[in-house]
């Protein structure tokens, strides 16, 4: 089965937004590049997905002209197989991703990067509708605290849980880093 990792919006854009903490920057890097450099060193290609809109000028932290839009710093280098911009919350949506994985065969997608509940699980749900097979690797997403429309704050911790919930069994095996790195073993033996 060929199998590829996509790291999504992993891009410096975010230090820019008012909701941006480091706390919980840490754990999720060292989840994230122990993927990345897994699927490398398993000579599995890794795609790097951008995300850049809104008005195309320097203050606008998602515009290309900003230059925040490259990876964030902390992230592991590696030599993407690919690289897409988007401008929707799906990957596959205005780019050319879901041709390149056609074209090379990709059966299955490990998806992970920047934020849980937004592009990450949009490009999940996505992915899966058009037939792909998705690992989500949930501790190699990273979020932040959120309000809700009552004015209730909602934690990362349970906008992960509920991420989870609604992809397991669903549209996703909902996995951590490590299990997603078993599992391109074991399709590999």
């Amino acid at each position: 089965m060929k199998i590829c990792l996509i790291v999504i919006d992993v891009q410096e854009s975010f230090r820019h937004r008012p909701y941006f903490t480091e706390a919980s920057l840490p754990p999720y890097l060292a989840a994230q590049n122990a993927l990345i450099d897994g699927c490398v060193a398993r000579g599995v290609p890794v795609v790097r997905v951008l995300h850049s809109d809104g008005p195309a000028e320097p203050g606008n932290p998602f515009a290309i002209e900003s230059g925040h839009v490259r990876p964030l710093d902390g992230l592991a280098p590696f030599e993407a197989a690919a690289t897409f911009t988007k401008e929707r919350h799906s990957a596959l949506v205005g780019t050319a991703l879901g041709v390149w994985l056609t074209q090379h065969g990709i059966q299955r997608l490990i998806v992970s990067g920047i934020r849980t509940e937004q592009c990450c699980e949009t490009t999940t749900r996505h992915a899966c509708d058009l037939g792909w097979e998705v690992d989500y690797a949930l501790d190699a997403t990273l979020t932040w605290d959120m309000v809700q429309p009552d004015g209730r704050p909602l934690t990362a911790d349970d906008i992960r849980a509920r991420t989870a919930t609604v992809l397991q069994d669903r549209f996703a095996t909902v996995c951590t880093a490590a299990q997603a790195l078993a599992r391109v073993d074991a399709a590999a033996a």
